[in-house]
């Protein structure tokens, strides 16, 4: 049952994946192309904090590895589809350990949970600490920093998520489900909130930059990821059921 889980778990996030592309093509290759445009033409794309002299950054002319028409197509749907195996993959995993755990509920109503908790500690609460920039947003020099700041409070609300849940479970059993939800929601808020002031601010964002297009590619990367874990849990909470109905009509 396990790989028949992991197989489905995949195949979700294969489809949730290429709708996410869909979604990310449409609503936010716009706004990065526009904030290429904005580089080349000389401008607003680097930081007010960047005293480097002109020299330094790459010439615009300077020809692109990977052709931007290659970049926005291939490579974006490789990388979405990539990303929504992997995450398809690791939520089999934590279904196949939770499903019976959190009460009598329904496989996909489990699926539906499971997703939308990883969607909030994964992307949506490390979102709002260091929200996405367009690629042309930002100090070459500092986005090895920037990616490790981002992916250390990633994993540290990942982990803050997991003992959250492991808290919650034991204190429903002494003060009821909804009590301990609250309590542990609760504790997750404020080591994460505690985190998060802890953590250096990232403000590289000139102020010369249009306004509407940051907020035009800061929407288009929410919209990308909620496409992609509504779809995955929908999608892999259907493929589950109908696997553990059909392992229970051939057992009974």
């Amino acid at each position: 049952m396990m790989k028949t889980l992991l197989v489905r778990g995949m195949l979700a996030g294969l489809v949730a994946g290429v709708l996410a592309f869909g979604f990310a093509y449409a609503f936010g290759e716009p706004s990065v192309n526009v904030a290429i445009g904005l580089e080349e033409s000389g401008g607003h794309a680097h930081s007010h904090e960047d005293s480097a002299p002109a020299a330094s950054a790459p010439a615009a002319e300077e020809e692109e590895l990977v052709p931007r028409d290659i970049q926005s197509t291939v490579g974006l749907l490789t990388g979405v589809l990539v990303y929504g195996v992997a995450i398809g993959g690791l939520l089999s995993l934590a279904f196949a350990f939770a499903q019976g755990r959190l009460g009598s509920l329904r496989p996909r109503v489990t699926a539906l949970l499971l997703t939308a908790g990883a969607f909030t500690v994964v992307f949506l609460v490390p979102f709002l600490k260091y929200p996405a920039n367009p690629p042309a947003v930002g100090r070459a020099g500092t986005i090895g920093s920037r990616t490790e700041l981002y992916f250390g409070f990633v994993a540290v609300s990942l982990l803050a998520g997991i003992l959250a849940t492991v808290f919650g479970r034991k204190l429903a059993d002494r003060l009821g489900a909804w009590n301990g939800f609250l309590l542990a929601a609760a504790g997750y808020l404020v080591v994460i909130g505690v985190v998060a002031w802890l953590m250096p601010v990232v403000d590289e964002v000139p102020a010369t930059f249009p306004a509407s297009t940051l907020w035009s590619f800061r929407t288009a990367s929410v919209g990308t990821q909620v496409t992609l874990w509504l779809a995955l849990g929908l999608a892999f909470g259907a493929f589950a059921e109908k696997a553990l109905t059909r392992r229970t009509a051939v057992a009974a």
